[in-house]
């Protein structure tokens, strides 16, 4: 660990801080911050450390020990850091560190030169292991107008786990899983007859996928076996399986939560049902911290898989009406019970040589006596014959053997190797829609856009995962937060961008290009549409409507009345519009 466990004895004096934000004529109302006169005192924040039983930290910056001019300057413990910086388990197993450096303000990277400070992290953090625990921050931070930060473990594409001059509650440590053949809400009078799985607020992907495979189970999960369990269900959770059984929030059966109030709180179906419906799908860091969660598992099944790739030397006319014509029949591929992982480069180099080139891992669960070897095969052939056909001698296409896996989890393993973190990024995502898919021209526009040919490593994931699932999934209560685009979206399209660190400049010309060029060729392909608040731009234009859809306006009722304070505030986050970051400082407008 590369963090003080003890906390720093420093004298701070009460404020209360009005600042006024450029151009704007009346004063607006600050969280507190250190030097702020509203800021607790050492006998507080002393106070709360024994309320925790001695889980208040005051961590340095994860990458002080590298830095001689700094207190925690350790030369064997900075070989460690660097070792394992571009790991996504060493920012996970920190209690402030996010996987990305941007969301830290680059304040203190291990790499020399760099500036080394604390400005881009939370100030204390309360390393949670019960609910008790995470009342006691809650509690904390309303009563003293802090900065409320929770993070678990820093997989968060937004920023949303980490905030500066913040008190943060680390969830990580909140584990426990267990496993019931059905499942009895807490407050209803019946059963649900299916089996069921409950995993503490800090279990991670991998913890919960485990424990359902030994138990010959699945449930639903994204592809990250670092991911919180608990933050990926909040924004909806999609899964290779989503057009089987929807979104991984339509899963939940029940929530146990703390709430801005500092209540203990039991969500589903019978009790809290506005809660219940926003915290499934309605964002994380908004209504409440997770403590349990329980989801609905179902039995293991034969999985299929087969790669898929084909492509033109980089720069040949011929790659995107190949491309257009093949993503052109997703729908019908999605009808059959396919979902797929692709990746679309309009320029890579493959052995010396610059290719343009669409990859994909097509999936199909043995669910029924139709889905078989042969029909996954027979699906996807004659896709490939048709392109080789229509641009002879230009393209190459290959389709490897079918894979049969005994069990879905047995693939799963296989996608898990360690996410590459440590570095800069943003990224932007965009649900697409069978019409927008059938439209080749508008999707040639699209495609030459954000994976164009004269530039070398721009692409885009084009994920399949709509179907039936996803549109006639039911979840207990009759609905929930889900944005309402992944009801009639078959592909999620995932891109990106990273820069240099600290070069400024190139940041600058990297995101606004990113912003207002890569994505807008995305928005403009389905503008009616919407994207995946965990895989997302916190700058995306209409973010309301974006994330959210016509279920934004009941989440914003539900936030008013249950955190009337903003207790919970993050950016883009339900009713964060009325707040702005000022400086390191969050802003009553």
């Amino acid at each position: 660990m590369f963090y003080s466990k003890h906390i720093v004895v420093f004298t701070l004096i009460f404020q209360f801080l009005q600042s006024v934000s450029a151009g704007e004529s009346k004063p607006s109302i600050c969280k507190a911050s250190p030097g702020s006169q509203d800021w607790p005192s050492l006998s507080q924040w002393a106070s709360l450390n024994a309320s925790v039983s001695g889980r208040l930290l005051k961590p340095s910056s994860p990458g002080a020990v590298c830095h001689p001019d700094q207190p925690a300057y350790n030369t064997t413990e900075c070989s460690t850091l660097l070792n394992g910086w571009y790991t996504v388990l060493l920012h996970t197993e920190n209690p402030i560190s996010s996987a990305w450096n941007n969301w830290n303000n680059d304040s203190c990277l291990p790499t020399l030169p760099s500036p080394c400070g604390g400005e881009g992290y939370p100030v204390y953090v309360i390393n949670a292991t019960s609910k008790e625990d995470v009342k006691a921050g809650v509690d904390f931070a309303r009563e003293h107008n802090i900065r409320l930060n929770v993070k678990s473990t820093g997989h968060d594409y937004l920023g949303r786990s980490t905030s500066p001059n913040s008190l943060s509650i680390w969830t990580h440590h909140l584990k426990g899983i267990s496993i019931s053949k059905s499942f009895k809400p807490q407050g209803c009078n019946f059963s649900i007859e299916v089996p069921a799985i409950t995993a503490g607020g800090g279990n991670q992907m991998g913890e919960v996928n485990l424990a359902a495979s030994q138990a010959g189970l699945y449930v639903l999960s994204g592809g990250s076996k670092t991911v919180s369990y608990g933050g990926y269900l909040t924004g909806g959770g999609h899964s290779a399986l989503s057009s089987t059984y929807g979104m991984a929030s339509d899963s939940v059966l029940e929530f146990e939560i703390v709430s801005p109030t500092g209540e203990f709180l039991i969500l589903n179906e019978c009790q809290n049902q506005d809660l219940f419906w926003a915290t499934r799908g309605g964002g994380g860091s908004t209504f409440g911290v997770i403590t349990s969660v329980t989801v609905q598992a179902w039995p293991e099944f034969n999985f299929l898989t087969t790669e898929v790739s084909f492509g033109t030397l980089a720069g040949d006319p011929s790659f995107y009406p190949a491309t257009n014509y093949f993503l052109s029949q997703f729908p019908v591929l999605s009808s059959l019970g396919l979902t797929s992982y692709n990746f679309v480069t309009g320029n890579s180099s493959i052995n010396g040589t610059n290719y343009s080139n669409f990859k994909g891992t097509f999936m199909l669960p043995v669910l029924s006596s139709q889905n078989t070897t042969s029909s996954l095969t027979a699906a996807l052939t004659p896709l490939l014959a048709n392109i080789s056909t229509t641009h002879p001698n230009q393209t190459f296409t290959t389709i490897s053997s079918v894979t049969t896996w005994s069990t879905f989890y047995d693939w799963w393993l296989t996608r898990n190797s360690s996410d590459y973190a440590g570095v800069e990024l943003v990224v932007g995502s965009r649900l697409i829609g069978a019409d927008a898919l059938r439209d080749t021209a508008a999707l040639e526009t699209a495609l030459k856009g954000v994976a164009p040919s004269n530039v070398s490593g721009k692409g885009v994931n084009f994920y399949l995962l709509g179907g039936n699932g996803l549109t006639d999934t039911v979840p207990r209560g009759g609905s929930d937060a889900v944005n309402p685009a992944w009801r009639s979206s078959l592909v999620h399209a995932v891109t990106g961008a990273t820069w240099t660190p600290l070069d400024n400049v190139e940041k600058e010309q990297a995101v606004s290009y990113f912003r207002n060029t890569t994505m807008q060729y995305l928005r403009d392909l389905d503008p009616d549409s919407g994207a995946y608040v965990n895989e997302a731009d916190p700058n995306e234009p209409n973010w309301q409507q974006t994330f959210w859809g016509s279920n934004y306006d009941r989440l914003l009722e539900i936030k008013r009345k249950v955190d009337p304070g903003d207790v919970f505030w993050c950016k883009p986050c339900v009713g964060s519009e009325t707040w702005k970051v000022i400086g390191n400082r969050v802003c009553r407008l």
